[in-house]
């Protein structure tokens, strides 16, 4: 019998596709959800189909950046072949998308047991939301929003991109908040630090997917439910991407920083009271 449902699929594709990309924690949500449907939070093979219907809202961006990406790897393609061309932006953001990479993946394989262990409780995912929550009010704040997406360098993709560490740790923390936070830390436009986090996410999250793909199918999940899950979260992800893009362009992060902390409490009364099990 397989460990999620068909039904219980689709409610998780939903929950990962909208929040994969907000900065409200997806991780910390299917966690959330999971624990209200009774599945086993740490249990091997659910934590490896949460890591393969992620490869659903990374096929969105792909979808929905197309072009970029189309502009970028172009760009990359050229400069291999003339040097003359390696001095265009582009070519060195393909780089830099590679380099910022090597960090949580070499963090994502060393304490991948912590990952799936210990840190996958729940209490940890709440303790996360509302730290996280802090960071984000913070970075709001302190960034003069005044870069752009060309303004950016190695150094601001290598600390985006390992900002994405804390969500690894934290469930919860969000990695596209942590990214975000670092991007306004670091001065970029609320839009630029958005497109940022989206193109860094990309090789990192279809990583974990493909590497967890194995153990998602031979620990017990039937393949219709990830395949199920994989394409509601595709659907669902690419509408919260267009939403999220409008949103970021005329407000700030407020609403998910409050949002974060209510769920943040909630899940500690939930968790103190007996409603859910970390």
């Amino acid at each position: 019998m397989s460990a999620i449902s068909v039904g219980q699929a689709v409610v998780l594709g939903i929950v990962e596709g909208v929040t994969e990309f907000l900065p409200v924690s997806s991780t910390g949500h299917l966690k959330i959800t999971e624990g209200l449907m009774g599945i086993p939070v740490d249990d091997k093979s659910v934590v490896a189909f949460t890591a393969v219907i992620q490869v659903g809202a990374i096929a969105a961006v792909l979808v929905y950046f197309f072009k970029d990406i189309v502009r970028i790897v172009s760009a990359w393609g050229r400069g291999l072949a003339d040097p003359e061309e390696r001095y265009h932006h582009d070519y060195k953001f393909a780089w830099w998308v590679v380099y910022a990479t090597i960090p949580i993946v070499v963090v994502g394989l060393a304490a991948k047991p912590l990952i799936e262990g210990p840190l996958a409780s729940l209490w940890v995912v709440a303790g996360s939301l509302i730290v996280g929550s802090g960071l984000m009010w913070a970075a709001d704040r302190m960034g003069r929003h005044k870069r752009g997406e060309d303004d950016t360098d190695l150094k601001d993709a290598m600390l985006v991109g390992s900002s994405q560490i804390l969500a690894l740790l934290f469930p919860g923390f969000s990695r596209s908040g942590a990214t975000m936070s670092t991007g306004l830390i670091l001065d970029l436009e609320r839009v630029a630090a958005t497109r940022l986090s989206f193109f860094l996410g990309i090789p990192a999250l279809t990583g974990a997917g493909l590497y967890e793909l194995k153990d998602a199918v031979g620990a017990g999940v039937d393949a219709l439910p990830l395949v199920i899950g994989t394409a509601v979260s595709f659907a669902v992800a690419y509408a919260s991407i267009a939403w999220l893009l409008k949103y970021v362009a005329k407000h700030s992060f407020n609403a998910f920083v409050a949002y974060r902390i209510v769920i943040g409490v909630l899940l500690f009364g939930l968790l103190g009271t007996g409603v859910l099990h970390a």
